[in-house]
């Protein structure tokens, strides 16, 4: 039996409203730090998995002789083979700007994401898939901008020997000698792209789901609702975005220095290029660890999410 409007409203966290129509909304700021927070908290509980998609994507290039060699046959044996060559450690090479990544990128995705849906819509219950999708994109779009600097190092520090890799710091001083600040902002467009992908479509996917789960009476705003929105979302969020994250993932980890040949030129370039050399398949390379970290970091991060919502501040 579909829940009562009152059960509904409490159940979607609408807004309250006074008896003279004045909505008490709640403060500005609780998206921004609980969207950080939770962000922190899911990126360590995936980062070994991500590591593992990276090594996936970069190696099997044949024209880029650096990575031409295929050492790993996929994300376990890839995890196994890290541990024994280079210790457990390596499984978090990246980590600092990864986290420092997620500290800036999913505070600003999160917050900015709820903040627009208010701007169109003032009641969440109204909310519709084209507009938490068009939120969802302009979010993706500005926080992965903003951020795009800690993505090249992570992707760097991942793609490295845990033997030979430097310190966060370190890679830092090193990409801006020797590719100045544009190097920092490799690959800008193709993040950007990427990002409307994924959150264009794993934000509204939550919503939408979690707010159909709820009205139909089956649960209600409980973490079993939370925990099979997020599942559906992660899913979603992998089948859209791999083939432009392969092509990302490649543009970021590739040197630009005076006097070298530049392999991929950009999305479009990188897309048919990878396809030609070495078949539509290539563009799903490393699919499932990228599956296997979307899904559990959308069920870590949405539980995350939610739970500190509740908190009475």
């Amino acid at each position: 039996m579909p829940s009562s409007p009152r059960r509904l409203v409490t159940e979607l966290r609408l807004p309250v409203r006074t008896g003279d129509g004045r909505e008490m909304s709640n403060l500005n700021w609780k998206p921004f730090v609980y969207g950080g927070l939770a962000s922190v908290t899911a990126e360590f509980g995936t980062f070994p998995i991500d590591l593992t998609k990276t090594r996936l994507q970069v190696q099997g290039q044949l024209i880029d002789s650096r990575y031409k060699e295929i050492k790993y046959r996929g994300m376990l044996h890839a995890l196994l083979k890290i541990c024994k060559e280079e210790g457990l450690r390596a499984l978090y090479s990246g980590i600092s700007p990864a986290l420092l990544r997620q500290a800036s990128y999913g505070t600003i995705k999160i917050g900015t994401y709820q903040s627009l849906k208010r701007l169109f819509v003032s009641c969440p219950q109204d909310e519709t898939l084209l507009v938490n999708v068009l939120c969802g994109i302009l979010a993706g779009v500005v926080s992965s901008s903003i951020a795009n600097p800690t993505d090249v190092l992570k992707i760097r520090m991942q793609a490295q020997s845990g033997l030979c890799q430097g310190s966060m710091i370190g890679n830092f001083i090193n990409i801006y000698q020797q590719e100045g600040t544009r190097g920092l902002w490799r690959g800008v467009s193709l993040t950007a792209q990427r990002a409307a992908i994924v959150v264009g479509v794993e934000l509204p996917v939550y919503d939408i789901t979690k707010k159909h789960i709820i009205l139909s009476g089956l649960m209600g705003d409980t973490v079993y609702t939370h925990f099979l929105s997020s599942f559906t979302c992660g899913l979603a969020g992998a089948l859209a975005s791999n083939p432009v994250d392969v092509v990302r993932t490649r543009m970021m980890n590739q040197k630009v220095l005076s006097g070298t040949h530049v392999i991929y030129k950009g999305t479009l370039d990188g897309l048919l290029q990878t396809w030609r050399t070495e078949g539509f398949l290539a563009l799903y390379k490393g699919f499932w660890p990228n599956w296997l970290r979307l899904g559990p970091w959308n069920i870590i991060f949405f539980i995350t999410y939610e739970q500190l919502r509740k908190i009475p501040v």
